[in-house]
Order: structure tokens, then C-alpha cells, then sequence
């Protein structure tokens, strides 16, 4: 494995920049050959994937702005919302994702899709029907449950995606099959940004008060062919057949692989956690609710301060408790838990792509185009990273991993700056492209390096850990989102001054946190690392 890296990098060292770039643009169109030459039923994972792509994320940019204007919720508690849907369905992965392995893909696709036609009919009825609305109202009500069917379906749906992808293709073509799926979701997220203000605009009226649940209709449609053609071409047959093709193109025997025994797992009582868990969970909820405790039940700052303590103490117990069962954990790794949790400060400008800048387009540019098709503008980063994605690979393939995590994060980070300055649609365009390239340059790295400072034999355990602190991120980020937007994006309605500058520079200083305490980290980081800078 590594000589074939060093075998890339010399290969890479004797090209030009034409010859990169035209590498890079070879890979797109490879890529959508081998979307085109899959079997059946690998399209039967890919087709979906692109709807649920432009679904998932069509609804993400528009949910804050349906729990604003129609739910008729705080900009704090709409914030809320959003944790419990991205924290939910990286939690709902965790639990769930295992599920594929034992009822099979198709089946987990299947019921996937039929949760989330389920609770995307919930979402759309919750404004079809007159409920009443506020906080705790039955509309309330009806939007969480439809919601939490969604985490449900999502949680089983992507595991099972790429367990999918696995399934049916062969050594030679999952490479390009896992970068099939990641990017064409990315351009179903950049089609939602079409789709949405086109029928919001012409439904505003049939569906008051501004056609977003015309727009939930239209998702449910689309979920609905995407499950009539997961059915359609994931057959058993072709399931069978494709998983057949790729055993053999792997010289693995079909009938071993099939009667494989399942390995053994050494049971541990794990009830003390579940009770510390759930204490914690339930300490950090009355934490929340008490920060929008009303006249009727007033709740003291004394107060409040104790649940967040005994929360954060409930949280150390449960980390405790689960870690002295585990001595081989990953978290016993200083050097690969640090990695992970430095990253968060830099992530949370992946999350406020949805918590943050549908608001912001819509209520800081109000009036203009901008404001009118926030939900284009709001998705222009998927396809620039669709775009981009190969061509830094090229240019940087030949980088130490390392470095390439501390420049990435500082260019993804430092045009946030620029949102600071004022409302100005060049500057948010020049922000939009300048961080993309920034993540492009590290976001593929950092599976790489989790790949590379795992011990033998623990790559995968190491991998599902790292996907903690995103599930951290999406909660804590939407925790407090709603705050800034109340404050400094209020809905110009309110007359009160917009004060976005504000908010983005603290995003600004928040984010570059990453970089500089992985410049500063990095002696440490990379003593006896296996991959030596280039």
C-alpha cells in the first residue's frame, strides 16, 4: 500500500499543471462512466442517492425559515430543531447503521424509504392542515414526529447506501463508486436550490404563508420515486448477481463467503451507562428548556448553571464508565482524540451552511434576488466541491497529510472574515469559493490521516469513532445558532438593526481555532508518524 503511494507521488511530481488539471476533469468524466456501466443494482443505490441528496439537503435549507415563519417558533428554538434532526441521524447511523448487515441492503433500503415518505408526509401535513402553531402546539407536534421518522429512515439509509456500494462493486471499480455516490449527492443538494424557490414562488398562495409546504410536497414526491426504484431495481436477483460479480472479480469463494461465521463479541454490562446516559441527556435537555423558561415557571440562573454542571458531570461519568470496559478504545489514544475534537471549531462552518446562511441570505439581503432564491445561493458549495474535489487532489496529492490538514483548515476558515466586513453578495460568493477550496484540501485528508495513525487490524473501529465530534458539532452549533440569528439576523419585519457582522466574525475567530492548534500541535502530532512529509 504505501509503495503504491510513493509510486503516485513521483508519477504526480513528473506532471505539469496542464496535465493535473486535465487528470483531474479525466476522473469527473471517468466517474460518470462508471455511474453509467454500473449493474442495476448498484443504480439502484446511485439514482436514489441523487434524490435524496437534492431532498435531504433541500429540506435542511429551508427548515429554519418553516420554523420561523410558519411554526411560528423562536430563531432559538428553531435552532433546536435543527440539532435534533443532524445530531439525531449521525446518532440514528450509529445505532442503526449495523441493521444492514443483518437483514440485508435492499431490505434496509426499503424500509428506510418508507420512514421517511412517512415522515416527510407529517412534515407537509403539519402546514396542509390549520393546526395551531407556536412552541409545543399540536403543528409543533406533528413536525417533531415526522421529523424524528425521518432521523429514523436516514439513520438506516446511508449505512446501508454504502454498504450497497461495497456490496456490488469490485476492487478495481469501489473507488471510483464511493466517489460516484459522495459527489452526486453533492449536485442533488445544488439542484434543490432550483427546485425549491420555483415552487415556493408560484404556491405562496395556495399554500400560505409562503408556499414552503408546497415545497414539502414536492419532497415527498420525490422520496416516493426514489423508493418505486429502489423496489424496481434491487431486485433479489439483481442483488444476488451483482454481489456475485464482485466476489468473483475479488477471487473470493461465494459459498465460504456466505457461510462465514459471524465473529465472537465479549459481553459487557453495560446498564451503568445507559443510566448515566440517560441522566446526562435528561440534565442537558432541562438545561435548554430552562433557557426559555417563562413568567409562569421562572428558573434561576443558579439553576440553570447546575443542570449544565451536572450535565457535563453526568457526560464525564458516562465517558468513564464506558472507556475502563474498553482498554483497547480509540479514545486511548491522546494523539487521535485530539485530531478529532480540534476539528469541531472548524467544522461548525459545515453546519451553519444550513443553521446560518439560508437565515442570512434571506433576512440580511432582504429584497433583493438573493433574498428571493436564497435556497440557489445556499447550495452553490456542493457543486464546487463536486468540481473541485479532484483537482486539489491532483495539485496536492504529492502534500504530507498533515500539512495539508493545517492549510486546508486555515483556507476554509479564514474567508469567514470576510462576511464580517458587511452584506455583500461578491464577498459572500468570494467566501463560498474560497472556503470550498479549503475543503477540498482537508476534508479528504482526514479520513486519511484516522486511516494512517490507526493501529493494524483497527481502521475501521477508528473510522466510526471519528464521526463523534461531527455528531457534537451539528448538536452544540444548533444549540446556539438560533441566539445569533435572533440577535444579529432578526426578520426585518421586527425593525430591529441588522448586525451580521458581528455574528460572522465570532464564527470567524471560532473556526480558525482549528488551525492554529493544529500548527501548534504539530511536532507532536506527527512524531513517528508512518508518512513522512513529502
Amino acid at each position: 500500500m504505501s509503495g503504491n503511494i510513493e509510486e503516485q507521488k513521483e508519477e504526480i511530481k513528473s506532471k505539469n499543471l496542464s496535465e493535473i488539471f486535465t487528470g483531474a476533469f479525466k476522473e469527473l468524466g471517468e466517474t460518470f462512466v462508471a455511474f453509467v456501466k454500473a449493474p442495476r443494482a448498484l443504480w439502484g443505490v446511485n439514482v436514489p442517492y441523487v434524490i435524496e441528496g437534492l431532498v435531504y439537503f433541500g429540506i435542511l435549507t429551508v427548515l429554519g425559515k418553516f420554523c420561523s415563519e410558519n411554526v411560528k417558533l423562536s430563531d432559538l428554538q428553531a435552532g433546536w430543531v435543527y440539532s435534533f434532526v443532524t445530531g439525531g441521524i449521525t446518532l440514528a447511523m450509529v445505532v442503526l447503521g449495523g441493521y444492514s448487515d443483518k437483514i440485508g441492503v435492499r431490505l434496509s433500503l426499503i424500509l428506510a424509504f418508507l420512514s421517511m415518505v412517512a415522515g416527510r408526509i407529517l412534515v407537509a401535513l403539519s402546514n396542509t392542515i390549520p393546526f395551531a402553531t407556536g412552541f409545543l402546539s399540536p403543528m409543533f407536534f406533528v413536525l417533531i414526529l415526522g421529523l424524528f421518522m425521518i432521523v429514523i429512515g436516514y439513520g438506516l439509509y446511508q449505512p446501508a447506501a454504502y454498504a450497497g456500494v461495497k456490496r456490488y462493486t469490485t476492487p478495481q471499480t469501489a473507488s471510483i463508486a464511493y466517489g460516484a455516490i459522495y459527489g452526486l449527492m453533492n449536485l442533488g443538494a445544488f439542484f434543490s436550490g432550483f427546485i425549491s424557490p420555483l415552487v415556493r414562488h408560484d404556491m405562496d398562495r395556495t399554500f400560505p404563508p409562503n408556499g414552503l409546504a408546497a415545497v414539502f410536497w414536492v419532497y415527498v414526491f420525490l422520496t416516493v420515486v426514489s423508493l418505486i426504484l429502489t423496489i424496481v431495481l434491487i431486485t433479489k436477483s439483481a442483488d444476488k448477481k451483482a454481489y456475485e460479480a464482485s466476489l468473483k472479480a475479488a477471487n473470493k469463494d461465494i459459498d465460504a463467503e456466505a457461510n462465514r461465521p459471524k465473529p465472537e463479541r465479549k459481553h459487557i454490562n453495560n446498564f451503568p451507562l445507559v443510566i448515566y446516559m440517560v441522566l446526562t441527556l435528561a440534565l442537558f435537555v432541562m438545561f435548554i428548556l430552562s433557557l426559555e423558561s417563562s413568567k409562569a415557571i421562572e428558573v434561576t440562573e443558579t439553576i440553570k448553571f447546575l443542570f449544565l454542571i451536572l450535565g457535563i458531570v453526568g457526560f464525564i461519568f458516562s465517558v468513564y464508565e464506558f472507556l475502563r470496559h474498553r482498554p483497547e478504545h480509540p479514545f486511548r489514544d491522546k494523539r487521535f482524540v485530539f485530531f478529532i475534537f480540534i476539528l469541531i471549531p472548524v467544522q461548525t462552518l459545515f453546519a451553519h451552511n444550513w443553521l446560518t446562511i439560508p437565515y442570512y441570505l434571506d433576512r440580511a439581503f432582504a429584497g433583493t434576488t438573493v433574498s428571493s432564491y436564497f435556497e440557489l445561493f445556499s447550495n452553490i458549495n456542493p457543486v464546487l466541491i463536486f468540481i473541485l474535489a479532484p483537482l486539489v487532489a491532483g495539485l496536492t496529492a504529492k502534500a504530507d497529510v498533515y500539512r495539508m490538514m493545517i492549510y486546508g483548515t486555515f483556507v476554509m476558515a479564514i474567508p469567514t472574515f470576510l462576511l464580517a466586513i458587511g452584506p455583500n453578495v461578491y464577498l459572500f460568493l468570494t467566501y463560498v469559493l474560497i472556503a470550498a477550496i479549503g475543503e477540498a484540501m482537508w476534508q479528504p485528508r482526514f479520513l486519511q490521516w484516522i486511516a494512517e495513525i490507526a493501529p493494524e487490524g483497527k481502521t475501521g473501529a477508528y473510522m466510526g469513532i471519528g464521526q463523534l465530534p461531527w455528531f457534537l458539532t451539528k448538536l452544540i452549533t444548533g444549540l446556539y445558532s438560533g441566539y445569533f440569528i435572533a440577535t444579529y439576523v432578526p426578520q426585518p419585519e421586527l425593525g430591529l438593526p441588522e448586525r451580521s457582522q458581528i455574528m460572522w466574525l465570532i464564527y470567524a475567530f471560532i473556526a480558525v481555532i482549528s488551525p492554529i492548534a493544529l500548527l501548534l500541535a504539530k511536532n507532536w502530532m506527527v512524531k513517528g508518524f508512518k508518512i513522512k512529509s513529502a
